[in-house]
């Protein structure tokens, strides 16, 4: 990833869908779209989560993929992407989203994931549920599959 001006490099927050997919076999071209954004955030060392995105992966990995990953081999990914993890889900945090969610009238958790990256101090959030291009200060939101076919899901 580029660098932002000379000052820092640029931090990409990686929403739950990303990570899910990076690790569904099953995803076709999501699956490997998202394994080779993961793997370059790790070389460049840029990548950036929550408690929440870790959450909702270990939930979604071990009971909505076909078939389910299993408990042991999600929880050494989870402990794997812990080292990304910036922002703990903390009473602060929950009443900030709450405040975003009212003012930008977003769903609870998509304002949750968002100020967890603006807290995070991140340029990038990647996410196919949230709007392609819609910017909150300087977080811009861009869906990495906004060139692939739709999923039949």
């Amino acid at each position: 990833m580029a660098a932002r001006g000379a000052l820092r490099p640029v931090k990409i927050f990686v929403d739950t869908n990303i990570l899910v997919y990076a690790h569904d076999t099953g995803a076709g071209a999501r699956h490997a779209a998202s394994r080779a954004l993961v793997a370059e955030l790790w070389d460049n060392r840029t990548g950036s989560l929550s408690t929440q995105v870790l959450q909702e992966f270990y939930a979604v990995a071990t009971r909505k993929l076909k078939p389910p990953l299993p408990r042991p081999k999600a929880r050494a990914i989870v402990a794997a992407y812990g080292e990304w993890c910036d922002v703990p889900t903390e009473p602060q945090l929950i009443v900030a989203a709450s405040r975003l969610e009212e003012e930008h009238t977003l769903a609870f958790w998509d304002a949750l994931i968002i100020e967890a990256a603006i807290r995070a101090g991140a340029d990038l959030l990647l996410s196919e549920d949230l709007q392609d291009g819609r910017t909150f200060g300087t977080l811009r939101i861009s869906n990495p599959f906004s060139s692939i076919a739709p999923s039949s899901e």
